[in-house]
């Protein structure tokens, strides 16, 4: 049963088998297209995507257009075409979700300049989106404007970015910036109109918008540097916040703004700003008398602070920042500076291969020039086995130029190495650099042509061939010496297969046949066997030995020299040809030859100069370091070139910004008054010149004034958006002396009844009723304003009773004797001075004023207790010696992580030590914390006599405190090192004096100025005829200028056409003379009498330079 089972099955699925038929599908089911179309066509599949996109766009659901919209923009940073779903996105234009609205934005910016006229039906939208409440989206709405490149909405944009610019977000005028360029790339006839919005947002204060628009600028208007005056200073002291791509467009600007407003420091005489330790003039010694007749060189103070503000970008993560730094300093700082860039440089050198590169190219620039400042570091320019073969020939270069005779043997080690290198080029330049050190250091010649000639034994080819090539330039310069290489490089030819190493060995021959006369016939022999199978250049050489040896060695040679100039005359390359027909005609007589055959030698045989070995790097510096051009070293387009410095400087005043002070109030202070604190920003400029307040009393007896802190606020001072002139007041401020008066009067009558008992005991105090108080009456101009007589008090005299009253407590009680007594004469002198807005219209004093005046009771008080020997009681200097006083930067609050510290000269005798120049220093707190323990530390010379300030405990943040110091200059201005000290951390600063501060007033007649003129000339005597500005020709604008410049008392004058000063120097009381005769077309003689002829040297400078600025 079971066999006929499985008997009958068996039949039953052959039966089945037989009527089976296959057919094929001639359609595919939707699961099996689905499958082939993703694999076959991917644009199908991506249709099939953006269909979902699509569905998600247009759904109801706010969530779904938001990941619909993420999708889309992740499709976009991958670089995938997202165009078709255009109008599915743009329809959320308006959407009321922030986040949806931001996407689209990012969208359409990146494709409305691909579908302008569906951009454009949407136009509405984006307007109405620049007065959205978000800045961001205000911003979006703008740069989606700006991305539609259609001429007909340019009002529409032109508008929007005018109305952008005057945004209260930094971010929206950020974005006005860069839609500046994008507008005029589409239509240039708009410049006028966005140079007006560039001229306005470079004024901005905010850090976001600079880089912005200094692009904007480079790109529109790049020529308009009279946009950049007023603003320089402030593109200065913001860049170390400016955003990091902002940063190297601002520098790259200032650098070309630089070469065209300052004069070159490139001068071997140069003297440099208060920065510099190495001063010009390091003392008063003998030996540099001599110098006094050279002219040299200062910094313009905004030079300077160019320099010092980039400084600190050095240390930026950025690699772009520190090039744009590194190019910055090697355009424009003194040579002895540049060197500082070089450890930022260094460092790059760690960063990507491409990085790499770049900066190995401005090096390699670089070390052409200035070989100093790479040396040090030497090794970080050795060549690793991981480098890519442009950075190994970059640092081979680099180190060729650094060689020298103290280093040659170090590097030559190191080359040693590198011949035996895999990388052939890499080899082959290894061997040039070989030859180059040879030629540049005589010294090694020898032992590296002994080495290239060892290397011609090498397997390698290429190093064989470099090496032939290379010894012949180097057996250029000394053949004599030399035959036995020559010979062994003939030997060596067989084995040789390189046509250019083959040529060279050839040319030596035909060179020097005459010192191998038995080789040479040997090798032409050679030669004529394998002549048409020799590269063209091998057989032109050929011809050329031919030609040679035919000259010297006609017997031997004359067959073989005919023999391959009929080769040379059938030859398929037409130069050859042409080469042989010339050699025949010149070296084989004939009749058809002429007068040329009898020079045939002295033009074969001619000698040769020696080819020089140069860098390729050589003629790289016209171009500017760290751009495109300088890397390709062809000019690129759109590359601006640097000018050269100009010869004299542009008037440096045009970058003067006027501040408009606020109204301060004036309120009493209890305890010790201190220094007004000047309306600071969150930067200064330490060249800047700054009036500081003067207190004024206000006339009443109960409202007494205090010099009362003139400090902005603290929101002003913190922002770093702070003005540009944040080191700069107004003209109109008054001078930083005080009255004694004025500055420790109490409202308290009782204590006033004590003071008037007091000042009753000193005889000296009965003084005539006439007198008033000098003290209030002095303003910033120099000019005095007094009821009585006060014109003819000295200017000593006045500055002394101006001293702080910070300065001692044992002179702050002096002060205090006078206080009843100088009420009275206050009260008085407030109805009289009604104005002293407008100083400038004042007219100077009367030179006849009456000669009874005596000192005041408070000013003789103050005077008791000075050391001051020629003071006398009857002073008849006409004017007091007031002028701005300028404050410089002694410490940045970066530098001093928090710490601020300034200081300028009040013009006052010290109290401390007669012979020391008193100075004053303001120490503001920046931080968010307490600076504790602030003291002078260790000073540098050890032997530098300073009188320090007392330890201030404790400084709350935003707190600032003025204290005075005495420093013995000893009549230099020779820079004072000190250490400023918190309780944690140790600053390294210097205090450098100009000449003008080294002096202090003196009082004397004409007669006696005449006398002791007579008494300094020759050798003493300083005289130089200067050219003045027109609006210096007045006594007032003389007496302004100069006393700006020095320290010194106006001696009263018979005649109109001389001014006279007198003054003496403060720490050896040597008597300083100057005398100004005015002449005919704005020329005057400017002498100065003085035994310290290195100093007059200097005043004569600093005075000529105040007279000739207008």
């Amino acid at each position: 049963m079971e066999v006929g089972f499985s008997v009958g099955a068996v039949r039953t699925v052959l039966a089945s088998a037989e009527n089976l038929q296959l057919t094929l599908k001639t359609e595919l089911s939707q699961e099996e297209q689905a499958l082939t179309n993703t694999n076959s066509n991917p644009k199908d599949a991506e249709k099939a995507g953006n269909e979902d996109l699509k569905e998600m766009l247009e759904s109801n659901k706010e969530s779904h257009k938001l990941e619909a919209m993420k999708r889309v923009v992740g499709l976009i940073a991958k670089g995938k075409n997202a165009s078709e779903l255009f109008p599915a996105v743009v329809k959320n234009v308006a959407s009321k979700n922030i986040e949806l609205k931001k996407l689209v934005y990012v969208y359409l910016v990146r494709y409305a300049e691909e579908q302008q006229d569906l951009a454009l039906l949407s136009i509405s939208t984006f307007q109405r989106a620049l007065k959205d409440p978000n800045q961001f989206i205000r911003a979006s709405a703008l740069r989606v404007l700006s991305s539609i490149r259609v001429p007909i909405i340019v009002p529409i944009m032109m508008l929007a970015i005018k109305e952008a610019a005057a945004d209260l977000s930094p971010y929206v005028r950020k974005t006005s910036a860069h839609a500046i360029q994008k507008l005029y790339s589409l239509d240039a006839d708009q410049k006028e109109q966005l140079i007006e919005v560039i001229e306005k947002l470079l004024k901005d204060k905010s850090t976001l918008v600079a880089g912005s628009v200094v692009m904007a600028f480079e790109e529109v208007c790049p020529d308009r540097i009279d946009l950049i005056h007023k603003n320089y200073r402030k593109l200065c002291n913001l860049l170390v916040d400016v955003e990091e791509w902002g940063q190297v467009v601002i520098i790259s600007m200032l650098t070309r703004y630089a070469r065209t407003q300052f004069t070159s420091p490139w001068k071997e005489d140069a003297v440099f700003d208060e920065n510099n330790e190495k001063a010009f003039y390091d003392s008063d010694s003998e030996e540099k008398k001599g110098q006094t007749e050279s002219k040299p060189y200062i910094m313009d103070p905004d030079h300077r602070l160019l320099l010092r503000n980039t400084k600190p970008l050095l240390q930026s993560r950025n690699t772009a920042v520190v090039m744009s730094v590194a190019q910055l300093y090697w355009h424009l700082a003194p040579k002895h500076e540049v060197s500082i860039v070089t450890k930022s440089l260094v460092r790059l050198l760690r960063s990507h291969r491409e990085v790499q590169y770049i900066v190995l190219q401005n090096i390699a620039t670089m070390s052409i020039q200035r070989k100093g400042m790479f040396e040090p570091f030497m090794k970080s320019f050795y060549v690793r086995s991981t480098d890519a073969t442009h950075i190994k020939t970059l640092k081979l270069e680099i180190l060729t130029n650094l060689a020298n005779e103290a280093n040659i043997s170090t590097i030559l080690r190191e080359f040693q190495t590198y011949v035996k290198s895999q990388d052939k080029a890499f080899a082959a330049a290894t061997i040039q650099a070989i030859g180059r050190c040879a030629t540049n250091i005589s010294e090694v010649t020898d032992t590296c042509l002994n080495g290239l000639v060892l290397l011609l034994s090498n397997r390698d080819e290429t190093v064989v061939a470099e090496s032939v090539v290379v010894i012949k330039k180097l057996l250029q310069t000394q053949p004599t010496q030399h035959s036995e290489i020559i010979k062994h490089m003939a030997k060596l030819f067989d084995n040789i297969t390189v046509p250019m190493a083959r040529a060279s060995i050839l040319w030596l021959m035909g060179e020097y046949c005459e010192r191998v006369p038995k080789i040479a016939p040997d090798v032409l022999r050679k030669m004529a066997k394998t002549f048409t199978t020799e590269e063209d250049i091998v057989k032109l050489q050929t011809v050329n030995l031919a030609a040679k040896l035919y000259l010297t060695n006609s017997k031997q040679t004359k067959l073989l020299t005919q023999y391959i100039l009929n080769l040379g005359k059938y030859d398929q390359n037409y130069d050859i040809r042409d080469r042989t027909r010339f050699i025949r005609q010149l070296i084989v007589p004939n009749e058809k030859s002429g007068a040329l055959n009898k020079y045939a030698r002295r033009i074969l045989l001619a000698p040769k100069p020696a080819p020089v070995l140069e860098s390729a790097f050589k003629d790289r510096d016209r171009f500017q370091l760290g751009t495109l051009s300088h890397s390709l070293n062809i000019k690129a387009t759109g590359y601006q070139e640097l000018s050269d410095w100009p010869a004299v400087a542009p008037d440096q005043s045009v970058r003067n910004v006027e501040v408009i002070e606020p109204v301060k109030e004036w309120a009493p202070l209890v305890g010790k008054a201190k220094q007004p604190k000047s309306d600071d920003k969150f930067y200064s400029d330490e060249e800047e010149e700054k009036d500081e307040e003067e207190s004024e009393s206000s006339g009443s007896d109960d409202s007494s004034s205090s010099s009362s802190s003139s400090s902005s606020s603290s929101s002003e001072e913190s922002g770093s958006e702070s003005d540009e002139e944040s080191s700069e007041e107004s003209d109109k401020s008054f001078s930083s002396g005080r009255s004694s008066s004025e500055s420790e009067k109490s409202s308290s009558e009782s204590e006033s009844a004590k003071k008037q008992k007091k000042s009753k005991k000193t005889p000296q105090k009965k003084a005539k009723p006439a007198a008033v108080d000098s003290d209030s009456d002095e303003n910033g101009n120099g000019l005095v304003l007094q009821a009585s007589s006060s014109s003819a008090k000295s200017s000593s005299a006045s500055e002394t009773d101006s001293e702080d009253s910070s300065d001692s407590d044992s002179h702050s009680a002096q002060k205090k004797k006078t206080d009843a007594k100088s009420k009275p004469k206050v009260e008085v002198k407030s109805k009289k001075e009604v104005s002293l807005l407008d100083l400038d219209d004042f007219s100077p004093p009367p030179t006849n004023a009456p000669k009874s005046s005596v000192l005041s009771p408070s000013l003789f008080s103050d005077l008791e207790g000075l050391s001051l020997s020629n003071i006398s009681t009857t002073m008849p200097v006409t004017t007091p010696s007031f002028s701005p006083v300028k404050t410089y930067e002694l410490l940045h609050h970066m530098s001093g992580k928090g710490l601020a510290a300034k200081y300028h000269f009040p013009r006052q005798p010290c109290l401390y030590q007669p012979n020391m120049v008193a100075v004053q220093v303001i120490l503001t707190n920046c931080s968010d914390h307490s600076l504790e323990e602030i003291h002078i530390g260790d000073r540098s010379p050890a032997s530098l006599n300073i009188h320090c300030f007392n330890t201030i405990e404790r400084l709350e943040p935003e707190a600032s405190v003025t204290v005075s110091m005495g420093i013995d200059f000893s009549d230099s201005t020779q820079a004072a090192n000190f250490q400023l000290c918190t309780k944690t951390d140790q600053f390294s600063v210097s205090i450098q004096p100009a000449v003008g501060e080294l002096l202090m007033p003196s009082s004397m007649t004409e007669e006696e100025f005449c006398k002791d003129q007579g008494k300094l000339l020759g050798m003493n005597e300083t005289s130089a005829t200067i050219t003045m500005a027109t609006a210096n020709t007045s006594s007032l604008a003389i007496n302004k200028q100069l006393l700006s410049v020095a320290n010194v008392g106006v001696v009263s004058s018979s005649q109109n056409n001389i001014h006279r000063f007198a003054g003496r120097t403060v720490s050896s009381g040597a008597l300083v003379l100057v005398s100004l005769e005015l002449r005919e077309s704005s020329t005057a003689l400017l002498t100065i009498n003085t035994e310290k002829s290195i100093m007059a040297s200097m005043l004569l400078r600093d005075l000529k330079q105040a007279l000739a600025m207008a």
